[in-house]
């Protein structure tokens, strides 16, 4: 199977161009600056990236309700999709994805509601999504009932869907529920998306969960963070990344060393997540794909 290039973290390369972090992390800029997101989808994309990931991680029902926005669910997603497809088109290749982050908050399962109301949720921001996008991406699932009404709600759309998994930093072979990993394998079964990925652990818990997910007969993939680890105090909506820490020893080459484990473990599309950002990807591209098209990157501290 041909390797596919993801993107990178979209929310903390904004963060770090705008220089200050918000509640609202990357919905911020659908606010105030939307070319900075336009930016950064074409730093991937000259990166080697194929896939531009819409900046709807936080688009979502429980987090816009916090800041009375709630009533622009429709409009800032239906920006951050076409500024994702415009910029693919002008790249001349590649897919959207329209991203679904979890519900109650990331890495804290335990706050998501029950997967039947979850999936009523995620079938209204899909429907909004595949008007425009090619891929439905459910990331940061974080226990087997919220990849449930993830998926659930997703299948509706009628779009190909793309389950990306998230495991405990500590320990790669269990979600951050604390369930094992290979317990998905049913659900899995039954839902039958494209794709199978994990995300937003560290690279360590990653390469140890890999082979689990290899098994499930799905092609699979992984795309890392670059934090130390996740605060716990990093667990209600209004927290801000000011609390992650980013890692020193994860620089574009280390960072490619793992992806090219994961591709030699069978990984079908690999990329990045958090404090990933488009010279990482470059790095990638140029080391797994040297026939693709990656430009010069400036240095992440340009």
């Amino acid at each position: 199977m041909t390797l596919t290039i993801l993107d990178g973290g979209m929310g903390q390369e904004l963060v770090r161009r705008a220089g200050r972090a918000t509640p609202l992390w990357s919905t911020q800029a659908l606010l105030d600056a939307p070319d900075l997101v336009r930016a950064v989808h074409q730093d991937f994309f000259a990166a080697g990236a194929e896939v531009a990931t819409a900046d709807t991680y936080a688009l979502l029902p429980d987090r816009l309700v916090a800041f009375g926005l709630q009533d622009r669910l429709e409009e800032l997603t239906e920006t951050a999709c076409r500024i994702a497809a415009e910029t693919r088109d002008e790249a001349g290749h590649g897919l959207v994805a329209g991203s679904l982050g979890p519900l109650g908050f990331s890495y804290r399962p335990d706050l998501a509601p029950p997967p039947e109301q979850a999936a009523e949720i995620y079938a209204h921001i899909a429907a909004l999504q595949s008007r425009i996008v090619d891929v439905l991406l459910l990331e940061t699932m974080s226990s087997i009932d919220q990849a449930r009404g993830g998926l659930m709600g997703a299948k509706t759309a009628g779009k190909p869907v793309w389950l990306a998994l998230s495991v405990s930093d500590a320990d790669g072979t269990r979600l951050r529920s604390g369930e094992n990993l290979s317990d998905i394998a049913p659900l899995v079964a039954e839902f039958l998306p494209e794709r199978v990925l994990l995300n937003c652990a560290r690279p360590e818990a990653v390469s140890q969960g890999l082979p689990i997910i290899a098994q499930l007969g799905i092609p699979f993939g992984a795309y890392a963070n670059g934090f130390t680890q996740i605060d716990p105090r990093f667990n209600t909506i209004g927290a801000t990344t000011d609390l992650l820490t980013t890692r020193e020893d994860i620089g574009p080459d280390r960072y490619a060393d793992f992806a090219e484990d994961w591709v030699k473990a069978g990984a079908a599309i690999v990329g990045g997540c958090c404090e990933i950002g488009p010279e990482h990807i470059a790095t990638l591209t140029r080391r797994l794909k040297p026939d693709a098209r990656a430009l010069n990157v400036a240095p992440l501290d340009a």
